[in-house]
């Protein structure tokens, strides 16, 4: 499928949205590194795109002692993909999770 001729306004604006995203993501990440928020409050907003487009890995490694070896740990105990995007857990992996890290 060929990707579709875009003019320079519309590439102006597909990179300042893809650039705010990465901001909110950021946010959420640094927010949930200081223990600011916890993981059973961003999964509770599951409705918000920008956390239901993020990559649970992802998600994972923003918690406090949690680096990339130990989240594929779980994520493989639990039975998560390493691809998987938050909208797509399912509602025994999302308790799952928040048996392991819910507060």
């Amino acid at each position: 499928m060929a990707l579709p001729k875009l003019t320079l306004e519309e590439k102006r604006k597909a990179l300042k949205k893809a650039q705010e995203i990465r901001s909110k993501r950021a946010q959420i990440r640094q927010e949930l590194k200081q223990g600011k928020t916890t993981l059973r409050e961003v999964l509770a907003k599951i409705d918000d795109d920008v956390i239901a487009k993020m990559r649970v890995a992802y998600l994972l490694e923003s918690l406090p002692r949690i680096g990339k070896i130990r989240t594929r740990k779980i994520m493989s105990d639990i039975g998560i993909d390493e691809a998987r995007r938050v909208q797509g857990l399912g509602t025994r992996q999302k308790q799952a999770l928040l048996e392991r890290f819910g507060r």
